[in-house]
């Protein structure tokens, strides 16, 4: 089974699995860095990591499109189900079996408002294994914690970090976090964006696989990778 990975800008990703098609913290609308209009995009499934606008984006309009099932924390999935969408909730430590593979979320050390203001529960990382035992870990906007070791025992075959800084990890922390992830290859994301979150990936890339064993694979908006 082929998994392909895209990366849409800023913190936006795209995952094909099999046959199922999802998109995580689909924020292209007002997003300088996206690669696509949301309305050119299909999915079966939504994950959101926390409700910032920047993560929740355009779920609402292109679920309402598609029909796509909304998997997130239980806030921000009552909060979708009153908009009429389709959800499926979760929480911190808790899997479930999709067609697409067995999805945990993980902790995040962040915040989560939603953007009219409601609460929006705990952030959350997503730790997901696809049905041919591949690992990928989306750590949504994060600091660093020690618990990502916990997390790289799990024998990652793709990571996905931010390395902006100002409002999550910045190089340093995620070179960090790569060396307790232990992950075959990583994507930094998360930066670039805006000038207050600007970094230099290939400066990142060359320090990371000098100190490590992964390899950085660094992305243009709407380059994908396969594993």
């Amino acid at each position: 089974m082929e998994t392909i990975y895209t990366w849409y800008g800023h913190a936006a990703h795209g995952l094909k699995v099999g046959e199922s098609r999802l998109l995580i913290d689909p924020y292209f609308t007002g997003n300088p860095a996206a690669a696509v209009k949301p309305e050119h995009l299909s999915a079966d499934y939504i994950l959101i990591t926390h409700g910032h606008g920047d993560h929740i984006g355009d779920t609402v309009s292109i679920a309402k499109r598609t029909g796509a099932l909304c998997i997130s924390n239980a806030e921000i999935s009552t909060w979708l189900r009153n908009k009429g969408l389709k959800t499926h909730a979760q929480h911190i430590g808790g899997g479930y079996h999709y067609p697409f593979g067995y999805l945990k979320l993980t902790q995040a050390l962040h915040g989560s408002s939603l953007p009219d203001g409601s609460y929006g529960g705990n952030p959350a990382g997503f730790l997901l294994t696809t049905p041919d035992e591949k690992k990928i870990y989306i750590a949504g906007d994060t600091g660093l914690f020690g618990d990502m070791q916990l997390i790289g025992d799990e024998g990652i075959d793709l990571a996905l970090i931010p390395i902006g800084d100002n409002y999550t990890m910045g190089p340093e922390d995620a070179l960090i976090a790569v060396k307790l992830l232990r992950p075959k290859r990583v994507v930094p994301v998360h930066y670039n964006t805006w000038e207050l979150i600007a970094q230099d990936p290939q400066a990142w890339k060359k320090r990371v696989e000098s100190e490590t064993e992964t390899k950085v694979v660094v992305l243009q908006p709407g380059e994908s990778l396969s594993l």
